[in-house]
């Protein structure tokens, strides 16, 4: 099987990092290039406690949402506060977040595999109810990287893309024309929808289909060599009606990327504020937690202006 992808072996056979191997130090300088103003704009949603009422931000349908809880010695912060402290006042926070679906992420090269092979070709028996023992989201590491953006939806005079809309190479290539910039070995490729700003309006009509990458948009940018895929949807490819992925299993934008070619995908991007400057290419920062075996972290990526 590992004759079928160029990339299994391209970094040693032990590989599990793909194509973050692009990111040596020489490119990591070169991605500091893109830095004009010092302007660091986040580029995370927000993770709102949905048991204190607050309307939640986008997520998946079906899966839980996210559950805070601020605590002084067993008591709630505000009463607990008063009735143990004089003068000050220390307060302890438990967060449980479902790693996909419901905050922006990244996915571990374990996140997805066929029959019973990993990307590189490790064994997918080495993925158990525990962790991934291999390819999981503690290999990963911080990435550091210039990031190009691609704003589909700026492009094309909208402020967000219609869900029947597949992203294709052609467009892909005529965004990048029209912003000016030619993509490098080891760019992190940003795809704005606007698809979140659905959400705010119209949430039953976020939790059905989504505009995002078709097949030859994703092949087209993993032959440009990037290094990671950031996008503002749910799935990095098209979401169908139903809530699949729109191609086929042959087609499937997260086989393609994560499994054949070793390359992270990062989803539900916030790419509004990011959209305003203008400024198409940027330092592009993220950092994963340090989950062991974990298939996914949530994060709060950077783009730094």
């Amino acid at each position: 099987m590992a004759e079928q992808f160029d990339t299994w072996g391209r970094w040693g056979e032990d590989d599990e990092r793909g194509a973050l191997n692009l990111l040596t130090p020489e490119v990591v300088v070169a991605a500091a290039g893109a830095v004009r103003t010092g302007r660091i704009v986040n580029l995370g949603l927000p993770i709102r406690a949905s048991n204190a009422g607050a309307r939640p931000a986008p997520h998946l349908r079906g899966r839980p949402l996210p559950q805070h809880y601020m605590n002084v010695d067993g008591g709630d912060y505000a009463a607990g506060a008063r009735r143990l402290h004089d003068e000050m006042c220390l307060s302890d926070d438990t967060v449980i977040v479902t790693a996909h679906g419901t905050s922006t992420h990244v996915d571990a090269l374990a996140h997805a595999w066929r029959g019973d092979v990993l990307y590189n070709g490790h064994e997918a028996r080495k993925i158990l109810s525990f962790g991934a023992a291999r390819c999981g989201i503690d290999k990963m590491g911080g990435v550091a990287a210039r990031g190009v953006l691609f704003d589909v939806a700026g492009h094309l005079g909208v402020p967000f893309l219609d869900e029947s809309v597949a992203i294709d190479a052609d467009l892909l290539r005529e965004c990048l024309d029209a912003s000016g910039q030619e993509l490098r070995p080891g760019d992190v490729a940003v795809v704005r929808t606007g698809w979140p700003t659905v959400f705010e309006t119209d949430e039953a009509r976020y939790q059905g289909g989504q505009p995002g990458l078709a097949y030859d948009g994703a092949h087209w940018l993993a032959e440009q060599d990037v290094c990671m895929i950031a996008c503002d949807n749910s799935g990095v490819g098209q979401i169908a009606m139903d809530g699949t992925f729109a191609a086929p299993l042959d087609e499937d934008v997260h086989l393609l990327c994560l499994w054949e070619r070793g390359i992270p995908l990062a989803e539900m991007l916030w790419l509004e504020e990011l959209a305003t400057y203008g400024q198409k290419e940027f330092l592009f920062v993220l950092a994963p937690l340090t989950i062991v075996g974990g298939t996914a972290s949530p994060v709060n990526p950077l783009a730094i202006l």
